[in-house]
């Protein structure tokens, strides 16, 4: 009987690591799969950092209990998934970030600012954190600040955000809005500290939100540099939406009412995102300067949108950063959806988040320098 029970137990874990390293396997296919085509599977994406870590544990037991070989179904599907680990997970010495520029270099910050919390001239909270906010920005001393998810108004009972942020040293910016009533405007801005001698805007097709991917050419010196900015399709989670997830992780009434609602909304973004990520990429491409991205992708790095938008750039938290780099502050402590991305004419110096919670997302920052003869 005792050795049937460890018969069992024993084919009862292989057969486990075995599905779990397929599930892992077909997670780290979803970069090259399509959401057009493939978005339930696209869904797997969000799952990457908790598959990996039971491929690891079924590894790792393997070990523990001297059966090498079993370790085996692991480790393949490891080697095997090592491009999505290498996006994964940043794995540098941890450093102060310096805050003398080095010469030469110039500091990017990018921001998804949630409207900057409070919209209403009043004495609220959300005015206190909208101005320990704005004293962030300040703090980072960067030469161009993206800021995404940004709202400025000409009402004067409402806050003009551009004003705001132009006192803080930012005498140029690009910022090509969306009507958001009666005299508020919504929508991703580029601030600099260098003149402004060219810019564009690039507006996603409908039906997704009315975002656009823009770009600022910047005098830096004698040499043109251009910047890139977007905020790509979210999910557009409501308060409900939130409660509802909630009550998916606690079992609390219809697993299948609760997560129906979900599902769509994550069916549209991520078919949206796919479109909109092809779009940048193409953009980018054509690019005649070396190019920055400060973007809020809505999206991991194991993702299509990712893979897509990156393709050969940089990423400045790969290159100088440490860890699993999170920038979003909700749902999971898992999600990088925040990059500073750059072509290969530049090097990436430094990178730092400040994960002070008052935004739902954190702020990235980098030091970047054109390499000689670029």
């Amino acid at each position: 009987m005792a050795s049937k029970l460890r018969l069992f137990t024993k084919r009862f874990f292989i057969y486990s690591n075995v599905i779990v390293a397929l599930v892992f396997l077909l997670a780290c296919l979803v970069p090259y799969l399509n959401p057009a085509n493939w978005w339930f599977i696209s869904v797997l994406g969000l799952a990457f950092p908790f598959l990996l870590l039971l491929v690891i544990f079924f590894m790792l037991g393997w070990l523990m209990i001297l059966r090498p070989r079993h370790a085996l179904i692991s480790f393949i599907s490891l080697l095997i998934g090592y491009k999505s680990i290498s996006v994964f997970v940043a794995f540098h010495q941890p450093r102060s970030f310096n805050k003398v520029k080095a010469p030469g270099s110039i500091r990017v910050a990018t921001w998804n600012v949630a409207r900057f919390i409070e919209l209403r001239r009043n004495n609220n909270a959300g005015s206190e954190t909208r101005l320990k906010m704005m004293d962030q920005i300040k703090e980072q001393n960067a030469d161009v600040v993206c800021l995404q998810e940004f709202h400025t108004s000409t009402n004067p009972e409402f806050y003009d955000n551009i004003a705001a942020v132009q006192a803080l040293g930012y005498p140029y910016y690009h910022f090509s809005f969306d009507a958001d009533g009666d005299r508020h405007y919504y929508s991703s801005i580029i601030f600099s500290r260098y003149p402004i001698i060219d810019s564009g805007r690039v507006r996603f097709p409908r039906p997704s939100l009315p975002e656009v991917l823009l770009h600022a050419d910047l005098l830096v010196n004698k040499d043109t540099i251009r910047i890139y900015t977007t905020h790509l399709q979210s999910l557009q989670f409501t308060r409900h939406d939130y409660e509802r997830i909630e009550k998916i992780k606690s079992v609390e009434d219809s697993l299948l009412a609760n997560s129906k609602g979900i599902l769509t909304k994550k069916k549209k973004g991520i078919t949206y995102r796919s479109i909109q990520a092809d779009i940048v990429h193409e953009v980018m491409g054509n690019s005649p300067h070396p190019y920055i991205l400060c973007a809020d992708l809505n999206d991991v790095p194991n993702s299509y949108t990712y893979f897509t938008v990156r393709d050969n750039l940089q990423d400045a938290f790969l290159k100088k950063g440490t860890g699993i780099g999170r920038s979003f502050t909700s749902l999971s402590p898992t999600l990088r959806i925040d990059y500073i991305l750059t072509n290969d004419q530049w090097d990436v110096l430094q990178f730092k988040r400040v994960t002070r919670k008052y935004s739902d997302h954190f702020m990235l920052v980098a030091d970047l320098a054109v390499k000689s003869g670029k």
